[in-house]
């Protein structure tokens, strides 16, 4: 037994959540499981027992495992301890999970201030970004955007774009989706 209930209640909980995290409606997961709606909702209620073979495709369906989803909760789970890590000069705590089910990516950043411009790079996808403290400067296509402690900036990254320290170093919170951790949190 789980801290809420049976394993069953745990998965039918983490189906319904990874499936709302997602934004799919139950047509949706019955379209890519391959499983009725109607079977789908009667599952997450506590309807209807899951068999195996439905778990199989709604995990796959969900792109996460069958373990993931019969997992018990974990009181340490809830707590995420950052670790330090330094890519190209910047440093970065990851504040999520490498699975988590979302696709986004959350991390601190500190930048150091630069005297010459990187150079921009372009990516499918959306990034985020909150300055915790100091000053960035955003180059964003052909334009600088100085972006002050207290401020956000979002931005289509199909526009060429990177963001500096401005004065010194900046600390940013950020919101990168798959494609952005891959551009800016990975050597290459």
């Amino acid at each position: 037994m789980t801290q809420g209930g049976t394993i069953e209640t745990t998965a039918r909980r983490r189906l319904r959540s990874l499936r709302l995290a997602r934004g799919w409606s139950l047509d949706e997961l019955a379209r890519r499981s391959y499983i009725g709606a109607s079977t789908i909702s009667r599952i997450e209620t506590g309807n209807r027992r899951v068999a195996l073979d439905q778990l199989v495709s709604l995990a796959h369906a969900l792109e996460t495992t069958v373990d993931a989803l019969l997992a018990e909760d974990d009181a340490d789970d809830v707590v995420i301890k950052p670790l330090r890590d330094e890519v190209r000069g910047v440093t970065v705590w990851m504040l999520t999970r490498p699975d988590d089910p979302t696709g986004r990516i959350v991390a601190k950043m500190r930048l150091p201030a630069h005297r010459r411009s990187a150079e921009p790079r372009v990516h499918p996808g959306r990034d985020w970004f909150y300055v915790l403290e100091g000053t960035a400067l955003l180059q964003l296509g052909g334009r600088d955007v100085v972006v002050e402690a207290g401020q956000a900036a979002e931005f289509d990254c199909m526009t060429p774009h990177w963001i500096l320290g401005h004065g010194g170093p900046v600390d940013v919170l950020t919101i990168f989706d798959r494609h952005g951790e891959r551009a800016h949190l990975h050597e290459g």
